[in-house]
């Protein structure tokens, strides 16, 4: 199996497609499949009425990434709907509540939290991963096959009142936010492999609690679609010289179509073969493998777009926009294998929003249907 080849001009033939919204059905959140490649394809070369017909037209957009191609089908959008709709949630705690186990004083698992009064970083009480895992392998055939894996999963409280998201605090305090991802990044870095910061914000994200927090996962092995992600950047790398996110944010710079926010250090955009509705990547400018490498300028130029971003997002629909948020940076080097050089990578953050674009979306629950993982 040999993944499909890209166009040989990348972006050049969706420019007029949508990829702001990536629109589905009327109203509704976007219809997308993705097709894994599994076989080289013939790639026309563009003509000078394809961006006009691409508008309207089902079409594949190839995402470099996970190299896969992505379907959309943008004649959808004059579907009818008929779908659920409901009370709005705007998702906000109170900001002093002693009964919620993330706030300060709060109870949790038979501990009390410190009365803290900016970033609160603790160990899961139900976590995912754990760090004294007894090793063990099971294989019953090439079908059956599973192993124990240790990791860590760690919990990060962004601000004591119960009321505050990242888009509500002030751009000083996101930036203790933005330190506290690096400094847990690099600590959980030198004993494991791969280091995840994530956010599921929102009652409708599945988020438990409304107290403004993010978890840290780290673990012994490089999860699927970081993996993939590592062997598209480094086949790039082998064949053009050059860093795929670093070509990709500079052809975006370029393009001015899909620029959603810029600053000094930071460029915001909607991906070329974004997936969901209202999809950006946020990538640095210069070249950085993960979170700890961001200089102290581009940790606090991020924390002023991160809240500018995050405020337009709030701000669309009038309400506390649920999203999921993701950073990927270079897998940390594996004792053993002392040789390992990560220059292909490139640090990154995705966030996907799951609402719906132009229905009344603080009473609509539309979910894009599809098998996949927050890793």
């Amino acid at each position: 199996e040999t993944p499909m080849t890209p166009p040989t001009r990348p972006g050049s033939w969706g420019d007029a497609c949508g990829a702001w919204a990536l629109p589905g059905r009327s109203g509704g959140a976007a219809i997308l499949l993705v097709l894994v490649s599994v076989a080289s394809v013939r790639c026309l070369p563009p003509s000078p009425r394809a961006a006009e017909v691409i508008q309207d037209a089902p079409h594949r957009r190839y995402n470099p990434l996970l190299e896969e191609w992505v379907l959309c089908s943008p004649h959808r959008t004059r579907r009818p709907w008929s779908g659920q709709v409901e009370d709005g949630d705007q998702g906000f705690g109170m900001r002093v509540d002693r009964s919620n186990p993330l706030a300060p004083g709060g109870r949790r698992g038979g501990t009390m939290n410190p009365d803290y009064e900016s970033v609160f970083i603790f160990n899961n009480d139900f976590p995912a991963l754990l760090p004294d895992t007894p090793v063990a392998v099971e294989e019953d055939g090439p079908l059956f096959r599973s192993h124990t894996v240790r990791g860590r999963s760690r919990v990060m409280c962004f601000h004591p009142y119960g009321d505050l998201t990242l888009a509500l605090m002030t751009a000083e305090e996101v930036h203790k936010v933005v330190d506290a991802w690096a400094d847990e990044t690099e600590t959980l870095g030198r004993e494991y492999q791969w280091v995840q910061v994530f956010e599921n914000r929102g009652a409708m994200m599945g988020c438990s609690n409304p107290h403004p927090h993010c978890q840290i996962w780290a673990s012994d092995f490089v999860p699927n679609i970081p993996a993939k992600k590592d062997a598209s950047q480094r086949r790039y790398y082998e064949r053009y010289g050059s860093v795929l996110l670093v070509d990709y944010a500079r052809e975006e710079k370029k393009k001015q179509v899909r620029v959603v926010d810029e600053s000094d250090h930071w460029i915001c955009v909607v991906p070329y073969w974004a997936m969901w509705p209202y999809e950006i990547m946020m990538l640095p400018k210069r070249h950085v493998l993960r979170l700890p490498d961001l200089s102290e300028k581009e940790r606090r130029d991020l924390a002023v777009i991160l809240k500018r971003v995050l405020t337009r997002y709030d701000n669309l629909f009038e309400i506390s926009m649920p999203y999921s948020m993701g950073w990927h940076g270079a897998p940390f080097p594996n004792p053993d294998e002392s040789d390992e050089d990560w220059s292909h990578w490139q640090l990154h953050a995705v966030r996907t929003r799951l609402l719906p674009p132009t229905l009344p979306i603080s009473r609509t629950r539309r979910l894009l249907v599809l098998l996949s993982s927050q890793l």
